[in-house]
């Protein structure tokens, strides 16, 4: 397994997200764990979860909690892995989500996902999403004394634009550890950010990554050459665009959602496809003008 950088922390160059094991659709309990092991026996050290990926409203960490049990359950040393979770966005059970950036609340939340988590501090926390209802800069202080009382030992922030991304750089003095946006062949309207991450050296992790790109390969006109490609290398459309966004910078760490052994795996080949730059620019070329996609939720 390839590495890259989460602050001063080496991790897996493909993370694993587990939203997919929470929400709608999600499988029995004992397949995730299978899903997650397998993951952490093939070189994943970094495990991407918020709190607010649960189904019900009387399951709030749900995700963290079956994270937990897997890092207990695994045979190998969990503490060379790094769960990243996040705080600030909830589901009050109906399918729906809302924010609340209220510092008071995100302190409360950080230490509530402590606790089912486990250990001296959380290894990443991020921001989940802008509150509209509260200002940036109290959200983000929030998040600053966490890191200071050391509840938390990195700090990212999540779908966050360039103004929020140096504001956040600002008021944690630096410290910002990553950005989380959505990113994927079908959306690019993050790529500023990404940029802008790029220029502070600090870690850009996409998520959706695979946003319009099938596993079948059926893609349409629109993203055919990620099928081509993948046909004339033998892998999948899936492992093309993850080696399309690990080409677009050293700090970009794709954290595909998954819930079973078999896509985690082929998620995490990308880290050993290099695409030519022939091979880059008709990828490009296909994805320009998909910038404008309309954000989801998570």
């Amino acid at each position: 397994m390839k590495n890259r950088r989460i602050g001063d922390v080496e991790v897996s160059a493909i993370g694993l997200g587990g939203m997919p094991m929470s929400i709608e659709g999600r499988p029995d309990r004992k397949r995730s764990i299978d899903t997650l092991h397998a993951a952490l026996d093939a070189g994943v050290t970094l495990l991407d979860t918020a709190d607010a990926y649960h189904l019900h409203a009387d399951e709030v960490g749900h995700n963290e909690e079956l994270f937990a049990e897997a890092l207990r359950t695994w045979s190998g040393d969990a503490s060379t892995v790094l769960v990243a979770t996040k705080g600030g966005h909830l589901r009050p059970g109906d399918g729906s989500w809302y924010v609340d950036g209220r510092p008071e609340y995100l302190k409360e939340a950080a230490k509530a996902s402590l606790a089912r988590l486990g250990g001296d501090a959380l290894g990443l926390y991020q921001f989940h999403r802008p509150d509209p209802a509260v200002a940036y800069e109290d959200s983000v202080g929030a998040i600053r004394d966490l890191l200071d009382e050391g509840v938390i030992r990195l700090a990212g922030i999540s779908n966050a634009n360039p103004d929020q991304i140096r504001q956040a750089q600002s008021i944690l003095g630096g410290r910002l550890a990553s950005v989380q946006n959505q990113f994927s062949p079908a959306f690019r309207s993050s790529e500023p950010e990404l940029r802008l991450a790029d220029e502070l050296g600090i870690a850009f992790l996409p998520w959706s990554p695979l946003g319009g790109i099938s596993r079948a390969g059926d893609l349409g006109d629109r993203f055919a050459p990620f099928a081509e490609i993948a046909s004339a290398r033998g892998i999948t459309p899936q492992v093309v665009a993850l080696a399309w966004e690990l080409a677009q910078s050293p700090h970009v760490i794709p954290i595909p959602g998954s819930s079973r052994r078999e896509t985690i795996l082929d998620s995490i080949t990308a880290v050993d496809v290099e695409l030519t730059p022939e091979e880059l620019a008709r990828l490009r070329l296909s994805t320009e003008g998909h910038a404008n996609a309309p954000k989801t939720e998570f």
